[in-house]
């Protein structure tokens, strides 16, 4: 029976305090702008108007979710996002046993300056998960100037989204520290299918919206799948340092899992103690990664428990 816990706070104070080596791998999707979830920004966002967030036009009677707007940070915001991820990092490395894995979520246009502080803390680069994605980021004309420049788009259209994937060193061999510390790998798909690092994925559900409102809430059909790939033996503490609206926590009770989820913001954490059980209750549809017809992609789980202490 699958066990979680959540706590309203710093993740980074949260890892100082929590004993070393006692997570087995971390998955989360984290403000990798730094920027857009500041207060006075959220603040915007939740007004609907103004700041980093750019609020999509509705057409063809859907109403798309807010994207935030990275090309605008700063050289001194760039610098905070450094120092943001070198201290989160240091942390992660901490508290993960040896061959953990880290799935963090980034953006192309950031994704080196979320990379490089895990390296210099000492993770090894384990390659990228790549999420194809249709949104509506990218292929805008020159603003303000869309008659002029009729032909011109600014940055090409998003059609993916990258997952660093990072590793703590092993003790020795993969298969010592998989008998010592039940990590070191990733967890196959079946027999005879290994994980994959290119998975297609459509955006998030309406229905999982309206359970858990969160402008960076990622699909259960894509997060059960690298949450599933995080312990290779199916054993372990699953983390989610930026929980948000509990995306990674519901699928990490879908799949079977332990997990512990950490959110500073005291709104997204009301409303992921609400969604998380509802989202792990959720049918969820993926498109295989090799592509071929859709499939249901179940929690392994035969239940669940309410939250506890891990």
């Amino acid at each position: 029976m699958a066990r979680y816990s959540l706590h309203l706070g710093d993740c980074v104070e949260w890892m100082e305090r929590r004993e070393e080596n006692s997570i087995h791998a971390i998955v989360t999707d984290p403000p990798y702008g730094l920027k857009e979830y500041t207060h006075e920004e959220k603040t915007k966002l939740r007004n609907g108007r103004g700041g980093v967030w750019r609020i999509p036009p509705s057409f063809d009677g859907c109403k798309r979710s807010p994207l935030p707007r990275f090309t605008v940070l700063t050289e001194a915001d760039r610098a905070k996002l450094k120092d943001f991820f070198s201290g989160f990092a240091r942390g992660a490395f901490r508290v993960l046993v040896p061959g953990g894995h880290l799935f963090i979520a980034a953006n192309p246009l950031l994704s080196h300056w979320v990379y490089a502080p895990f390296i210099d803390a000492g993770f090894e680069k384990r390659g990228e998960i790549i999420r194809l994605v249709k949104t509506l980021r990218g292929g805008d004309r020159p603003k303000n100037a869309h008659g002029e420049f009729a032909e011109v788009s600014v940055m090409p259209r998003s059609g993916w989204e990258p997952w660093g994937l990072f590793r703590k060193p092993c003790e020795g061999r993969v298969q010592d520290n998989l008998r010592k510390w039940k990590t070191g790998g990733l967890r196959r798909v079946s027999l005879e299918q290994p994980f994959e690092d290119v998975i297609r994925s459509a955006p998030t559900r309406p229905e999982e919206r309206r359970v858990a409102p969160h402008p960076s809430l990622k699909p259960q059909a894509f997060m059960r799948q690298i949450v599933r790939a995080a312990l290779p033996l199916g054993e372990g503490v699953v983390l989610d340092p930026f929980m948000g609206a509990g995306s990674t926590i519901g699928a990490a009770l879908a799949v079977g899992y332990d997990s512990i989820g950490i959110e500073s913001d005291a709104t997204f954490f009301r409303i992921a103690e609400r969604a998380i059980p509802k989202l792990a209750a959720l049918g969820a549809v993926a498109k295989p990664s090799g592509g071929g017809r859709s499939e249901r992609v179940q929690g392994l789980a035969a239940g669940f428990t309410l939250p506890l202490e891990l």
